[in-house]
C-alpha cells in the first residue's frame, strides 16, 4: 500500500514536471525557428549558397533548442562552434602574415586577438542580422543583451565552420575576407590601451638584454590622487621616465618614452601607416 502510494506521488511529481516543462519551454518561451525563405535570404547576406542546408541549419542551432526539441545534443553548433574558431584564426593568421611583413611576432597577436575577440564577432554578426535567424527556445529567446551576445559570436564561429565542411578552406577564406577583413579599421588596434611595456620587453630580449626594470622614484599627492614617477631602464642605461595616477600607468608612460628614444615606437607607426594606405587601394 505505502509502495502504491510512493510510485503514485512519484508519477505525480513527474507529471507535473512535464506540464511546467512544457509551459516554460513551449508556451511562456517558445521557440524561436527561421523559416526556409529567412535562410535563403541569409545566404544572399553573406554571399555563399550551401550545398547542404543542414550545414547552415546546424551552425544557427543554439543547444536551448536542441534540448528543448528533444534533438541529440550534438546537433547543436558547439561542435561547429569549435572547427570555426580553428578556421577563424588559421584564416587570419595567413592574412596578417602575407598583409603586414613589417609587423613583429607580438605586434600580428595582438592585432590577431582583437581581430578574433568577441566584440569585433558580435559585431560582424549584427551587421548581417545573425540573431534573427537563430534556432532557440527556452529563456535564450529572451536572454539579456550580454547572454545573447555570446550566443550570436558563438553562431557566427559555428558559421565559419559550417562554411568551411560546406565549401572548404577557400570558400571560409573568401567569406572571412568580405565580412571580416574587408574594412582596414579593423586593423587598427584600440590607441586608448597601447601596451608599451610588452612591446619594450620583446625589443629588449630579442637584443638579448634581458627584461626592463622599472623603479619608483617618486609618489606625490593625497591618497585619493597620488601622482606616481617611474623610470625604466635596459641594462642599467635609463631610457625612460613616465607619471601616471597608478604604478601601471606610469610604468606604461615609461616604456613609451623609452620606445620613442629607441626610435621603435615611430618606425612602427610608419610601418603601420604605409601598411594600411597599401592596404585601401
Amino acid at each position: 500500500m505505502k509502495q502504491a502510494i510512493k510510485d503514485k506521488s512519484s508519477g505525480n511529481r513527474s507529471f507535473f514536471s512535464f506540464v511546467l516543462y512544457f509551459l516554460k519551454n513551449r508556451i511562456l518561451y517558445p521557440f524561436c525557428k527561421p523559416s526556409e525563405g529567412k535562410l535563403q535570404r541569409l545566404q544572399e547576406k553573406i554571399a555563399y549558397r550551401f550545398k547542404e542546408i543542414r550545414l547552415l541549419k546546424m551552425a544557427l542551432k543554439h543547444r536551448s533548442y536542441t534540448h528543448a526539441s528533444g534533438e541529440q545534443a550534438v546537433e547543436s553548433n558547439e561542435r561547429l562552434e569549435f572547427l570555426g574558431d580553428a578556421v577563424l584564426g588559421l584564416v587570419v593568421g595567413e592574412y596578417l602574415y602575407q598583409r603586414f611583413p613589417h609587423r613583429r611576432e607580438g605586434e600580428l597577436s595582438q592585432l590577431k586577438s582583437h581581430l578574433v575577440s568577441k566584440a569585433i564577432l558580435s559585431e560582424k554578426a549584427a551587421e548581417i542580422g545573425l540573431d534573427g535567424y537563430l534556432f532557440l527556445s527556452g529563456p535564450e529567446v529572451l536572454s539579456n543583451r550580454e547572454g545573447r551576445a555570446s550566443i550570436i559570436t558563438d553562431a557566427f564561429e559555428a558559421l565559419i565552420g559550417a562554411i568551411y565542411l560546406d565549401g572548404g578552406l577557400d570558400a571560409a577564406r573568401r567569406f572571412l575576407r568580405r565580412q571580416l577583413l574587408s574594412a582596414s579599421g579593423n586593423f587598427t588596434l584600440p590607441r586608448e590601451h597601447p601596451n608599451f611595456k610588452s612591446m619594450l620587453l620583446e625589443y629588449s630580449q630579442a637584443k638579448g638584454k634581458g627584461s626592463p626594470h622599472y623603479v619608483l622614484k617618486a609618489q606625490e599627492g593625497p591618497d585619493h590622487q597620488k601622482l606616481f614617477t617611474v623610470e625604466v631602464f635596459i641594462l642599467k642605461e635609463k631610457l625612460g621616465r613616465g607619471k601616471g595616477h597608478s604604478k601601471k600607468e606610469a610604468e606604461q608612460a615609461a616604456a613609451r618614452e623609452a620606445l620613442e628614444k629607441l626610435g621603435i615606437l615611430r618606425r612602427d607607426q610608419r610601418h603601420e601607416k604605409e601598411d594600411l594606405e597599401d592596404f585601401s587601394e
